[in-house]
């Protein structure tokens, strides 16, 4: 089976930083998103960019915000990919010379592939949990049965996984990479160490 990345997304601190770091993480989310309780400033962001190792890839997740918003955050934090969960264009995303995400929400009655069509610059995909109003974060599972099994692009699947269904998900979906947030918290925005080093550690056994 080919390797499954993992992501843990949401994090605040430095300290959460290095432990998802250390446990073997290949990527950390930064959520730019204001109405969050997971979102950061670009002083707390500059932090724990300055801090993490080499090699661990630094996401900027940003939901419908002005161009001149995400402009000037990248010319303040050294982030390596960008994340986009809110109506944002083809032609906007593709506007900052960054790779880039895009995460769509998954509901009952299909057009996945329609959607995705519509993203084809976009380096992977980004599968999460359709709740009215709220962009990302949810903490809910959504039917994995809906994911089309011959997408064109990468999958990265998020939506209410935790150490507990993540082998299950890896196993059913197979997807490129599989992104965390909630499901390896102690309260919003804090990690729990103990639940990101058990989550990697169950991504890693899939392989």
């Amino acid at each position: 089976m080919p390797v499954v990345r993992s992501k843990i997304c949401g994090i605040t601190r430095v300290e959460d930083a290095l432990i998802a770091a250390e446990a073997g993480a290949d990527a950390i989310g930064l959520v730019f998103y204001p109405a969050s309780p997971r979102a950061v400033d670009v002083q707390q962001a500059r932090r724990i960019v300055a801090a993490l190792p080499p090699f661990v890839t630094t996401v900027g997740l940003f939901v419908d915000a002005s161009r001149g918003e995400v402009e000037e955050i990248l010319d303040a934090v050294a982030l390596d990919r960008l994340q986009f969960h809110g109506d944002e264009s083809p032609q906007y995303c593709d506007g900052f010379q960054r790779p880039w995400y895009k995460a769509l929400r998954v509901r009952d009655g299909g057009g996945l592939h329609e959607e995705i069509q519509h993203y084809q610059r976009a380096s992977a995909i980004l599968l999460d949990t359709y709740v009215p109003g709220i962009p990302g974060g949810t903490g809910a599972v959504f039917d994995w049965s809906l994911i089309p099994r011959d997408l064109s692009k990468p999958l990265i699947l998020a939506g209410g996984l935790d150490a507990l269904n993540v082998q299950e998900a890896i196993a059913r979906v197979r997807p490129y990479a599989v992104d965390v947030s909630g499901g390896v918290e102690r309260e919003k925005g804090i990690k729990d160490a103990g639940k990101v080093r058990d989550f990697i550690a169950r991504v890693r056994a899939c392989m």
